[in-house]
């Protein structure tokens, strides 16, 4: 057995306890039989509380993702191309991520996650059952007037609650960007945001059935004036009720159609998760904080570190402005900055918004170009047609900030026999890293490649353009796209024929001068990011129980005596609050001292390079046409395997029951209606051979 099995079973015996106490919480056995042993050992003097949920429901997770960084750090120095058993292991559960639901709003559901999300719903009935089991067995009448169905309203109301909390007990983890929980199942960041949306959704639902059931209850009762009260001993109903507020903002701003339409209105409105989390958790209380715990901890620690590697200005070194409108921003990156293709990377102009960050497909391979990082932006809304026209505006130097890269932590791609790309507009661009990155493994001997069918459908012939990106700037010998079976469909749905070349415009590319405020893009942590992670959650999660321990003995207790009546209820969350904040600043901090001394000196390294300077430059910035550069022998290739079809769709579904191979990787980016009647196809039953897979940030 090896040493990465082992760590798999852990992390499943750990999880799997971690879900067992979730389902035993609601139970008469855990409430009556469990929790007087458990608050007896554990609610010490130096825990007050909160240490039965602590050990309980928060030490699990922040376990598991500690020693998940560890994991990944392994797998990551192990890297290599897929076994024949990984991949015969693979096509054996590969049922299991074929498309089982594919319909508005829930988007492509597979046969996994529908399982889970089937079980996860009957954990929330599981535990409302047994919630309202045990509260009705034990009413408590708060008014002597009050009725017994006053009463039980009164119970379900704030049952729903507490199953909220079982939402909001994994609402942060699809959000946390560097997660060492989500790469564990194969998960990213962004292909978990669907979880989120689902997530929210519920946990609303649930929140404001909470909410309105109390404020008929109150109106019921004639008790309105609970509706003012902060208690000092128990929840306050004021920071519920602002909590409420707060999270129906966010709710009513994240609909789709504001999304899409008022980008900017969902954006900043969804910042008010940081009032809401305060308000949230002075509503419930330090015990069911710690219930909670993990997710929010996590990402906290993420957030800061992102917002410590976003102080850094990334050095932009040119861009290639596309005859359709989009512009390839090349930035220099530190040799060492690992990642894989498909993976994303947030920007940040502050001359266009200081607070908007957007992410965008990487489109580099950091094997091919070892020193380049590059995106592609299309013109599209606000801030990415502001930011085209200021390069385009014969700037010197644009300030750019960045977060990154995030994305899967394997090429699994490779493992298939073939792999057809199936993409719309701008949704070529993930699969232009995939594509470079087999022309990169195409170089090593005895290296099996999938063979890869690119189907494309763009709106204007300009817009084939977009393939040019398929060759990287630099200099790459000409054999290494002669060894990739490539084969490409693109198809122009609004026009009938080729422009004449008078009407052709040309693919043009700005220098920028280089600045010494500027850096190469680089981990924020280093090399070995994934041990520098596991030490800052570790340390800081540590730090965090040694102080509250400390707080709670030394100060509370002396004044409340673990009574509950005299120390402000209010106050014990306000300390777990601080104290969370600070210990993952110190320890983030720290680490994040340390290693960007390491980041300065391959900056420095990297800094001496010169850019070029072409004879001919207007002023203020460096313009030439790359007419040369379609001359040459890897374009050449590139266009003998391109065949355009105007004023034509593509027959998906022919395209795709007509692949010949046993194992066919199917990708799909673009338009939702695209992508769920690839989804449809391959789930149809007519052929077994097709897994697919989704790219995207919409469902």
């Amino acid at each position: 057995m090896s040493n990465m099995t082992v760590f798999r079973i852990i992390f499943l015996v750990v999880f799997l306890g971690w879900l067992v106490i979730w389902i035993m919480l609601p139970t008469k056995l855990y409430r009556i039989t469990w929790t007087p042993k458990l608050e007896s050992k554990l609610n010490s003097t130096y825990f007050s509380g909160q240490g039965t949920n602590l050990l309980l429901l928060s030490f699990p997770m922040m376990f598991i993702a500690v020693f998940g960084c560890i994991y990944l750090h392994v797998q990551k120095q192990q890297r290599s191309s897929y076994s024949k058993s990984s991949v015969v292991t693979s096509n054996r559960l590969s049922f299991l991520r074929r498309p089982a639901l594919v319909m508005a709003p829930l988007g492509i559901v597979t046969a996994m996650e529908l399982a889970f999300g089937a079980m996860f719903i009957s954990l929330l009935i599981w535990s409302l059952g047994n919630y309202l089991y045990v509260s009705f067995g034990h009413l408590h009448m708060h008014k002597q007037v009050e009725k017994v169905w006053q009463a039980k309203f009164r119970s379900v109301s704030l049952r729903l609650g507490y199953v909220g909390n079982i939402c909001w007990a994994f609402l942060f983890f699809p959000v946390t960007r560097g997660s060492s929980i989500l790469p564990l199942v194969g998960l990213t960041s962004e292909s978990s945001i669907k979880y989120h949306i689902w997530l929210g959704h519920l946990s609303m639902i649930l929140f404001a059935a909470h909410t309105v059931g109390f404020v008929i209850y109150w109106a019921m009762t004639n008790q309105m004036a609970e509706m003012l009260e902060w208690s000092k001993t128990w929840v306050s109903n004021v920071a519920g009720e602002i909590a409420a507020v707060l999270a129906l903002a966010m709710w009513v701003t994240s609909s789709h159609r504001i999304r899409r339409k008022m980008f900017e209105v969902f954006f900043y409105t969804h910042h008010l998760y940081i009032l809401f989390i305060v308000f949230y958790v002075l509503h419930v209380g330090a015990a069911y904080f710690c219930m909670v715990l993990p997710g929010i901890f996590l990402f906290v620690v993420d957030r800061y570190l992102r917002f410590l590697q976003s102080q850094r200005r990334a050095r932009l070194d040119s861009a290639r402005l596309l005859p359709c409108g989009s512009v390839e921003l090349n930035f220099s990156k530190s040799p060492g900055l690992y990642y894989n293709p498909t993976s994303i990377l947030f920007l940040n102009v502050p001359s266009i918004s200081k607070l908007q960050w957007h992410p965008f497909t990487i489109t580099s391979s950091c094997n091919m170009e070892l020193d380049k990082l590059s995106v592609v932006v299309k013109r599209l809304g606000n801030w990415s047609q502001k930011l085209c026209q200021e390069i385009s505006s014969s700037m010197d130097r644009l300030e750019v900030s960045v977060e990154g890269p995030y994305g899967p932590t394997s090429s699994h791609f490779l493992r298939h026999e073939l792999l057809v790309l199936v993409s719309g507009g701008s949704g070529i661009t993930p699969f232009i890293s995939i594509i470079r990155e087999i022309m990169f493994e195409s170089t090593k001997p005895n290296n099996q490649l999938p063979r890869v069918l690119l189907v494309c459908v763009f709106k204007n012939s300009a817009d084939l353009s977009m393939l040019d990106l398929l060759l990287p700037v630099n200099d790459t010998p000409a054999n290494i796209y002669q060894a990739v079976q490539l084969q490409i469909e693109a198809y122009i749905t609004r026009e009938e024929e080729q422009p004449t070349a008078a009407n052709q415009k040309l693919l043009q590319t700005i220098w920028f001068k280089p600045n010494q405020l500027d850096s190469p893009i680089s981990a924020g942590l280093g090399q070995n990011n994934w041990l520098w992670l596991g030490a800052i959650i570790a340390s800081s999660f540590i730090m965090f129980l040694l102080v509250l321990a400390i707080v709670t003995r030394y100060y509370i207790y002396p004044i409340d005596h673990n009574t509950g009546e005299i120390y402000h209820f209010s106050y014990f969350v306000i300390w777990d609050m601080f104290l969370v904040c600070a210990c993952i600043f110190l320890a983030s901090s720290a680490v994040f001292l340390v290693r960007k001394k390491e980041n300065a000196i391959e900056g420095k390294q990297i800094q001496n390079l010169e850019v070029p300077t072409p004879a001919a430059s207007p002023a203020g910035s460096w313009l030439r046409n790359s007419d040369r550069e379609l001359e040459s022998l890897p374009h050449q290739s590139l266009a003998q395997a391109t065949r355009v079809h105007f004023c034509a769709r593509p027959d998906l579904k022919r395209i795709l029951l007509d692949c010949k191979a046993s194992d066919v990787g199917v990708l799909a980016c673009g338009p939702r209606k695209m992508r769920h009647e690839v989804a449809k196809i391959c789930s149809s039953g007519f052929a077994d051979n097709l897994h697919f897979e989704s790219i995207s940030f919409n469902w």
